[in-house]
């Protein structure tokens, strides 16, 4: 097994069980024409997101970090009329091509993209008011994904859903020395799980055009 084969298997499924469309693909080469890091979900990840806000009957999602926004389309396509979906990222330049891309999909009235850093657009977020959240995916930098964790778990209804994104960073999460903050992020985190009886959790290993990572899932108790 090696990195062509995941590639090659990930394709595969796009093709059959992941079709694509127009509104998608213009997504992801509207950020590749930007720029944009490529190191947004595959597209089984985003219809796996798309499912599972589905099956939690969420009306209101909140995702930390949008990038391009090609995760965004799939949460808020799972929404139901009247659903919304709270996006945040730190970049201006990513808010803008998110928006266009939002708005080609047609989902201008369902996604709110605010501009900021996330440990600072949290705590406003919680003081506006603006409800329980379903669903939570974090997918922001991976050094402070304790601290947004902790806000997710604030701001999210018992029987939601916590997502966090690329967690076992290439198998180096296991490297309790290791000197990158990303991988110490997510240790923390996992500390953290330990002993937080608020959630139920479980992490997931994955291969994929993406390389080697995983994601964690948290249900809110």
């Amino acid at each position: 097994m090696n990195q062509e084969q995941w590639t090659a298997v990930d394709r595969y499924i796009a093709d059959t069980v992941v079709p694509s469309d127009s509104a998608l693909d213009a997504a992801l080469e509207a950020s590749t024409k930007a720029e944009l890091p490529a190191i947004a979900v595959t597209a089984n990840q985003g219809k796996l997101l798309h499912i599972l806000a589905r099956l939690v009957g969420a009306r209101n999602v909140l995702e930390i970090g949008t990038l391009g926004g090609y995760s965004t389309i799939w949460l808020a396509r799972a929404l139901p009329k009247g659903g919304r979906v709270i996006t945040l990222e730190v970049n201006p330049k990513h808010a803008d091509v998110a928006r266009a891309n939002v708005a080609r999909a047609g989902l201008s009235s369902t996604v709110e993209i605010r501009l900021g850093a996330a440990l600072e657009s949290l705590p406003k977020l919680a003081g506006d008011k603006v409800g329980e959240f379903d669903l939570v995916f974090i997918d922001a930098d991976k050094a402070n994904i304790p601290e947004y964790f902790t806000w997710s778990l604030k701001l999210s209804r018992p029987g939601g859903l916590i997502i966090v994104d690329n967690v076992v960073r290439k198998g180096a999460v296991i490297d309790s020395d290791s000197d990158d903050p990303d991988v110490q992020g997510v240790r923390r985190l996992n500390n953290m799980l330990t002993k937080e009886k608020r959630v139920t959790a479980t992490t997931i290993q994955t291969v994929g055009s993406k390389g080697y990572d995983g994601f964690t899932i948290a249900l809110v108790n």
